[in-house]
């Protein structure tokens, strides 16, 4: 309860200070050109509001349903649906009544701040805590790589150099990242034989991955133990203890956590067989994986020292640019994510609010806390940015069209299209959290 306690906490107070700075980004440039803005709201207050004080001519609240938050600006249709305002004479004061480039800013300006913050944080986080970066021989045991790399020329140990001419020691991602998201030409490595080889990296190589389940590819090696083993799945049935140590696959000899996943997942036939070192004595086990090919344990890795990590400090100079450098990076990784989501076996994935906080740490921990609300916060930008109505994205829409056509959308298509937007949205979110009911259902029966 306190793990969970500590997470939602986190993804409150994230999403809160989200939620407020974009609305702020909405509020700042409407008050600028004249514009009534009416609310001022943290999440929805349907029916009722847990706070609400009127300064000036508008209210500031705080609602029940946090699920976001609005600011209510005069004369334009959005989540209020205020039809009574929009059948009234237009106010010189009201959204509807400034040019069309001022209510692009307005439109904007949510997400111009959910960036600008993204790259402060960034700038901020470089400067306080620096990055880790991991050395070609800091990866004491090597990499555990997939058959999808495997048929490329990477082995099984192989070590990082560079990554397109980029030594290790430059690198601050993981590789997965530059395999998944990154247009990258080549990768050079040294093989547990010493030679070295530059590996041609095909450009849909995060489309293979993907689409083989290979994810996430290619990790540090590390020796292993069970530590857990779960009741009623194939493991605990066939006998399987805790601190037992799996040395063998289906006669293929397993030293390293990496090792016992590949030949899992590539074993051709439906039962496998698991040789077992217990205290020093040999057993062998024959089990039946689940049709995900999982058996229900749970492993820890027995060597702390199987990857070392280097701090890199910045001068401010240095966490300015590097923040840039960062926020670019994370936005063009996170608009490349979209070639995966937009998939059937993509879209089984997509998480809603308890995923979201499950990416929080089990203790709390500044440093991730700011890492994570950026990169939300370039993910609540990227969002609002899709040409949904009842998103900014969908309002900006429209008002391009009106630049471009000179003519402005009606009042009463804007209403329809308000609606369905919405209708959208609702079920965007109820099908991500509907994900992770599901998978908790789905953990809870096993």
């Amino acid at each position: 309860m306190t793990v969970f306690i500590i997470k939602a906490a986190q993804l409150f107070l994230s999403l809160s200070i989200l939620v407020v700075l974009h609305e702020l980004g909405h509020f700042i440039p409407a008050k600028l050109f004249k514009t009534k803005v009416e609310k001022f709201y943290l999440f929805f207050d349907v029916k009722f509001s847990l706070f609400k004080k009127k300064i000036g001519e508008t209210v500031y609240g705080i609602g029940w349903l946090p699920l976001g938050g609005y600011v209510k600006i005069a004369g334009m249709i959005d989540e209020s649906m205020d039809k009574e305002q929009m059948a009234k004479p237009p106010q010189p004061w009201e959204f509807r009544s400034k040019p069309s480039w001022q209510r692009l800013i307005i439109m904007l300006g949510g997400v111009f701040m959910n960036f600008v913050l993204a790259f402060f944080l960034y700038m901020i986080i470089l400067f306080t805590w620096g990055t880790n970066y991991v050395a070609k021989d800091d990866v004491k045991y090597g990499y555990g790589v997939s058959k999808t790399l495997e048929n490329y020329g990477f082995q099984q140990g192989d070590k990082i150099i560079s990554i397109d001419g980029q030594p290790a020691e430059e690198l601050t991602e993981g590789i997965v990242k530059y395999l998944m998201f990154r247009d990258i030409d080549n990768i050079k490595v040294e093989h547990e034989n010493g030679s070295i080889e530059e590996i041609k990296i095909p450009e849909d190589i995060g489309k293979q991955l993907f689409e083989a389940g290979d994810l996430p590819g290619i990790e540090p090696r590390s020796p292993f133990q069970i530590e857990v083993v779960t009741e009623g799945l194939p493991a605990a049935i066939a006998g399987l203890q805790a601190n037992d140590k799996i040395i063998g696959v289906n006669g293929n000899p397993v030293a390293y956590s990496t090792d016992f996943t590949y030949h899992l997942k590539n074993s051709v036939s439906e039962d496998i067989l698991l040789e077992i070192d217990r205290n020093g004595e040999k057993k062998e086990f024959t089990i039946t994986p689940t049709e995900d090919r999982k058996i229900g344990i749970e492993y820890s890795k027995t060597d702390p020292e199987f990857i070392k990590y280097t701090n890199r400090e910045y001068t401010l100079a240095e966490s300015i640019s590097g923040g840039f450098s960062k926020g670019y990076w994370e936005i063009k990784d996170y608009l490349a994510q979209f070639q995966y989501i937009f998939t059937k076996k993509g879209a089984s994935q997509i998480g809603g609010f308890a995923a979201i906080g499950q990416m929080f740490p089990s203790e709390w921990n500044w440093q991730a806390f700011w890492y994570l609300t950026a990169f939300l916060s370039i993910m609540l930008g990227v969002l609002n940015l899709l040409p949904i109505p009842a998103l900014d994205g969908g309002h900006v829409m429209f008002l391009l069209y009106e630049m471009i056509s000179g003519r402005k959308p009606g009042d009463k298509f804007m209403e329809y299209a308000q609606l369905v937007g919405f209708v959208i949205l609702i079920g965007l979110v109820l099908y991500a959290n509907g994900n992770d009911a599901f998978k908790a259902i789905q953990e809870w029966l096993n």
